[in-house]
């Protein structure tokens, strides 16, 4: 009779645990619209609609039940999408070019950015999310601002992709502009450590202090009038104003904050300042530097906050030893940026 019971017993346990992982209509519908908010597209929703109909949900949560009236009001934004993306592609490269494919490119942290190709054209869409004009923060210029600092830096010899053409309503696109394709690579992992990329590791702190010399002769007339000054001073205020929003003491902030204003050099006279000039911003080939990229965090300031961004430790992605981006050394970049 004991072996039977403790039989039972665990016969009852196993059917209550399988119960417990049945998961609730009301559970599933949740997790469902969750789901489709934040990933509706139709390869996903195919994809996960057959995995949910093997796990033994209810068909109407699946593809059937809930994905395809979903489905189908973003098949219509998606066409007007794509249908704008077709004439952009025409309207650029001429009557006798079609759009033949565009992806959604995985780079850029506050910026959509799509790769087009067709009849033998390539170029890169640079869009704000759904094509609003919500900027990443108040430090951010805006697209058509940052078009207009490219072709300023393309006229000084600055290595960057050609403005081909900035969105305006007629497009009906949203914000943003289209550019020659660049290839290369932004990823620093392969850039500080594959051997393919050895001979540019070599070049990129000259070629760095250059494109770095290039950008601050450019002459501020004229510039877009969304453009911020802020110098070193007021970059240090800007920091310290967020540190003290989160209203958590730090001794070693309070510390460095404390020296940095205490040992400000004097300033130096206003100049375009790109903002965040380091790898993932670089593209970069087995030769070494091709083009500076993302300039939304470009104002007037001083010179020696770009060359001293790209030496912080941060940015070296491991390769502390390389004071310079990880690749290079400082007395290299400050050579051929004095010598420019």
């Amino acid at each position: 009779q004991n072996v039977i019971r403790r039989r039972q017993g665990r016969r009852d346990r196993h059917s209550r645990k399988e119960s417990s992982a049945q998961p609730s209509e009301h559970a599933a519908l949740l997790w469902l619209i969750i789901q489709a908010g934040n990933h509706l597209t139709r390869t996903f929703a195919l994809r996960h609609s057959v995995s949910l109909l093997k796990c033994g949900l209810p068909r109407r949560y699946t593809l059937a039940g809930l994905w395809f009236p979903l489905i189908v009001a973003k098949m219509g934004t998606m066409s007007d999408f794509e249908s704008g993306l077709s004439a952009l592609f025409t309207k650029v490269f001429g009557e006798n070019t079609a759009l033949e494919s565009h992806k959604r490119l995985s780079g850029g942290a506050s910026q959509e950015t799509w790769a087009l190709s067709g009849s033998g054209h390539e170029a890169i869409l640079r869009r704000a999310p759904g094509g609003t004009s919500a900027a990443r923060s108040s430090a951010a210029i805006g697209l058509p601002a940052e078009a207009a600092l490219i072709e300023a830096a393309e006229t000084e010899g600055v290595p960057v992709p050609k403005v081909l053409h900035v969105l305006t309503d007629t497009d009906g696109l949203g914000d943003g502009f289209l550019m020659s394709r660049v290839h290369g690579e932004t990823i620093a992992r392969p850039i500080l450590r594959n051997d393919e990329f050895a001979q540019a590791r070599t070049a990129l702190p000259a070629q760095c202090g250059q494109a770095l010399a290039a950008i601050h002769a450019i002459p501020t007339r004229g510039l877009p009038d969304t453009l911020q000054i802020s110098g070193g001073l007021d970059q240090i205020a800007q920091y310290e104003t967020i540190y003290r929003s989160f209203d958590v003491p730090r001794p070693v902030f309070e510390l460095a904050l404390q020296w940095l204003k205490t040992n400000a050099p004097d300033p130096l006279d206003p100049v375009l300042v790109h903002g965040d000039f380091r790898l993932r911003n670089l593209m970069v080939d087995v030769t070494g530097l091709t083009s500076v990229l993302d300039w939304e965090l470009a104002h007037l300031g001083d010179p020696r906050e770009d060359l001293a961004w790209i030496c912080v430790n941060s940015w070296r992605f491991g390769q502390s030893q390389n004071r310079v981006g990880g690749f290079g050394q400082l007395e290299d970049m400050l050579t051929a940026y004095n010598a420019a």
